[in-house]
């Protein structure tokens, strides 16, 4: 064998041994169902303090919109894979870090008002959608109730959502000159604004609409008409993994053909409260056929 013959064939041995291991750690990756079905154990991501999709009770207990549809597709889960004891693990992650949790495999999915992108596409893999709903913002009700009048004053946000940046987008596109100020979590920014330390607080609207609710000075609040943007949310799952995605997606369309998804709203919202007729369409569009 020759000097070149032998550069060669070490050349196609590292190649070998390059992509072999890439497609081995890409069936890795990949066998998320495999996990599941061996540790009887369904990970689920969620956010401790972002009622009414997702929240922790004084008890302790993850509840909201988003859990109780995760669990619910974690029952269509366990009777596809004939797991009748699958069990539902609650990871807590933080707006900052949610994404961690799925790419860095401490969890399967994000259970959150967590909007689809195409930016996040190429991140993580979606689920079917399962909400929509879309930026607005709240203020007192001796505040300005026009975007443009916030010109020159303090508005909340919190920090690490896709809020944050769409509120810079809009009000550029406005000539708003208001200066944002990010915050930590969603109560620390209604606080402040219940306290006059901002003039507006932007937030998904039906998250707003739930913390004005129950908050003790709901009186003094207004929840504004208008939505800057329009906003799909989907269950985030590991990129590449079309096994696993593929359950999911017919679990939750399970729960939407069969109506669940009805009493799970209900139970979230209040029977007071009805879909929108957009979000009525979703769950007729986004089920996938049998």
């Amino acid at each position: 064998m020759n000097a070149i013959s032998k550069k060669l064939g070490i050349l196609t041995l590292a190649a070998n041994i390059t992509f072999g291991g890439a497609v081995l750690g890409s069936n890795a990756m990949a066998a998320t169902l495999d996990d599941i079905r061996q540790s009887k154990t369904l990970r689920v991501a969620y956010r401790e303090d972002a009622p009414p999709f997702a929240y922790k009770t004084p008890a302790g207990q993850p509840a909201g919109y988003m859990i109780e549809l995760c669990q619910a597709a974690a029952k269509q889960l366990a009777e596809q894979l004939k797991i009748p004891d699958l069990k539902v693990a609650y990871v807590p992650v933080a707006t900052v870090n949610r994404l961690d949790a799925i790419t860095q495999n401490k969890a399967d999915l994000l259970c959150d008002s967590f909007t689809q992108t195409v930016e996040r596409r190429k991140v993580v893999d979606f689920s079917i959608p399962t909400f929509i709903d879309g930026t607005s913002f709240a203020i007192r009700n001796d505040g300005p109730q026009d975007l443009k009048l916030l010109a020159g004053k303090k508005v909340g946000v919190v920090a690490g959502t896709l809020t944050e940046q769409g509120t810079r987008n809009s009000l550029a596109a406005l000539h708003v000159n208001a200066e944002i100020v990010p915050f930590k979590s969603f109560d620390e920014a209604m606080v402040a604004l219940e306290k006059g330390n901002i003039s507006a607080y932007f937030a998904g609207r039906t998250m707003l609409a739930g913390m004005i609710k129950g908050h003790p000075a709901a009186a003094r609040i207004l929840l504004a008409g208008t939505f800057l943007t329009i906003e799909p949310f989907a269950l985030a799952m590991r990129r590449g993994d079309g096994d696993f995605r593929l359950a999911v997606d017919t679990a939750l369309s399970h729960v939407y053909r069969s109506g669940e998804i009805a009493t799970i709203f209900t139970r979230t919202f209040g029977a007071q409260e009805k879909p929108t007729p957009t979000l009525q369409a979703l769950y007729m569009i986004a089920t996938l056929p049998e």
